[in-house]
């Protein structure tokens, strides 16, 4: 096994919901490199965002932390605060370089111009990824467009590479492409330096505006026009993950690249819980799951989730225990055998290196949940779920039912109580990291 430090990339995708994949059994849809990957590394069937929408979901990865610690409540809320220690930091205190291609969502990136949703001189949440240690970047603030990015965009944005400037070539057909062209120089170079490297590489795709090029629209010439554009655009998505894999091996480490994918949230449209964007086209599944974007429900949060790691991932493995976006970070410095000083405590998010190596793993604490008036917290096996604030309760047994179509809190109102005092210490923890304080998330919960 190399004891080179390996790289690490984070793909993830917008809207993409469970069932969005081949491998998950989608009739339709052509995902032939993430069913590769699926088939080759490890299937994380319980994988969670950690909310149920685009920014906090972000700020979780990035951090380890639920983002309700430092202020980011929901999409186009907050951004990331000077203090907070974000991955890419962290990773270049160990020779790394860094960067960021994509959607960014965790700030504005810009004080002198409109861009996005927040931009502008009068621009209070100004927190660009090269001011959180990354870099290279190409980075919007918001979605925009999944093919053609530069035309017809709901809310103007632009690929910025830095103060004061942004691209303005090969920004025309496949979006998912246009972030490709850049992460991959990027990634060469590094290879070539023989630098170890992070790539946060967040596709717009399928977020809307849903647009697919005309190539990819006829893989789906039978399929209903929204279906073309929404198909397609995940299959281009697919294509320039393959794409990425290939690089890797011509570049000589793909053995030794960790290579994490994931959806930001579950998918979009009918039944969200959000407005949606006009046009939008989204035809997402969330497979057999409850809810869809928006919601605590599993189809909002339980998104597809895969890591191929060749060095440390010999054989094909599918795991069934709950996992989270947040445990990227303890995960990643875990794996490099190094503890951050100073870093903000507490974390959220749990190192999973036990579980890649094939060790026996069990979450130290289960994993908690807020977004507007919902709140839930799941264990190995329950699930307890609020839509306001705990009000009222429903439990759900997420083995035996993970369709949550049965509520078991009248039958088992003692799990409901240890589960409720668990969730209500966590929350509390919420909001003493929002004061500077720093106390445990909660103890381990029984089940």
């Amino acid at each position: 096994m190399s004891t080179n430090k390996p790289n690490v990339i984070l793909a993830m995708t917008d809207d993409q919901g469970w069932g969005d994949t081949g491998y998950n059994g989608h009739p339709v849809l052509q995902t032939p490199h993430l069913d590769h990957m699926a088939a080759e590394g490890i299937r994380f069937d319980r994988f969670y965002s950690t909310a149920p929408v685009c920014s906090p979901t972000r700020g979780g990865c990035l951090t380890g932390r639920h983002p309700y610690r430092y202020g980011i409540y929901f999409a186009n809320v907050g951004h990331i605060p000077k203090d907070e220690i974000t991955l890419a930091e962290a990773l270049k205190t160990q020779g790394y370089v860094t960067g960021h291609f994509g959607k960014w969502h965790l700030g504005t990136l810009t004080k002198d111009i409109i861009d996005g949703r927040r931009g502008g001189r009068e621009n209070e949440h100004y927190s660009p990824p090269w001011d959180n240690g990354f870099d290279t970047c190409f980075s919007t603030e918001v979605a925009i467009p999944t093919c053609d990015p530069m035309q017809d965009q709901n809310v103007p944005s632009k690929y910025w590479t830095g103060p004061g400037r942004w691209a303005k070539e090969n920004l025309d057909g496949d979006d998912s492409r246009v972030i490709m062209d850049r992460a991959i120089p990027f990634i060469r170079w590094a290879a070539e330096q023989k630098q170890p490297f992070l790539a946060v590489i967040w596709f717009h795709s399928p977020h809307s505006p849903v647009r697919a090029s005309n190539r990819h629209r006829a893989m789906y010439a039978r399929r209903s026009f929204d279906e073309q554009h929404y198909f397609g655009c995940i299959t281009a998505m697919d294509e320039q993950t393959g794409r990425l894999r290939q690089e890797l091996q011509s570049c000589g480490i793909a053995d030794n690249t960790m290579l994490w994918f994931c959806a930001d949230n579950g998918p979009a449209g009918e039944g969200g819980g959000i407005a949606q964007h006009p046009g939008g086209r989204q035809q997402g599944r969330s497979g057999p799951f409850r809810g869809r974007k928006g919601s605590l429900y599993e189809g909002g949060i339980r998104v597809p989730g895969l890591l191929v790691w060749a060095n440390r991932v010999s054989a094909p493995r599918v795991i069934d225990g709950p996992c989270s976006t947040s445990d990227y970070f303890p995960t990643v410095l875990a794996s490099l055998g190094f503890t951050l000083e100073g870093r903000a405590e507490p974390l959220d998010g749990e190192n999973l290196m036990p579980l890649i190596d094939g060790h026996p793993f069990y979450r130290e604490h289960p994993i908690g949940f807020e977004s507007q008036k919902q709140i839930s917290l799941i264990d190995r096996r329950y699930k307890l779920y609020s839509p306001d604030q705990g009000t009222s309760c429903e439990l759900y047994d997420l083995l035996e039912d993970r369709k949550e179509t049965r509520d078991l809190a009248a039958e088992k109102p003692e799990i409901v109580r240890k589960m409720a005092v668990k969730l209500n210490q966590w929350r509390q923890s919420l909001r003493e990291s929002q004061k500077g304080k720093n106390i445990s998330p909660c103890d381990p919960v029984d089940g």
